[in-house]
């Protein structure tokens, strides 16, 4: 029988850790372009009158606007992070 930690860890795969945050990221920022499609299509449906409910139209523009703010300050703290880190001393 082994006990559970023992043995240090277990050989390191950066490729994979670092294909996971980048598919993270693309399915973040898939995400945040089908919010914007979803909220430009409910305002062509109000527009042409398919749809009557302003509501729905202003709750799908404001989850849009949100989503996108947000996956600009996430873009702003990797770029400062690469800049914090490309002015590292080796």
């Amino acid at each position: 029988m082994r006990a559970a930690g023992i043995g240090g860890p277990g050989p390191a795969q950066p490729a994979a850790a670092s294909g996971g945050f980048v598919e993270k990221l693309g399915e973040a920022l898939e995400q945040v372009n089908s919010a914007q499609q979803q909220a430009d299509q409910a305002v062509q449906d109000l527009a042409s009158g398919k749809v009557e409910d302003v509501h729905d139209v202003m709750l799908a523009m404001t989850e849009a606007d949100l989503s996108f703010r947000l996956m600009l300050e996430v873009r702003n703290k990797l770029v400062e992070a690469y800049q914090e880190v490309s002015r590292m001393q080796v």
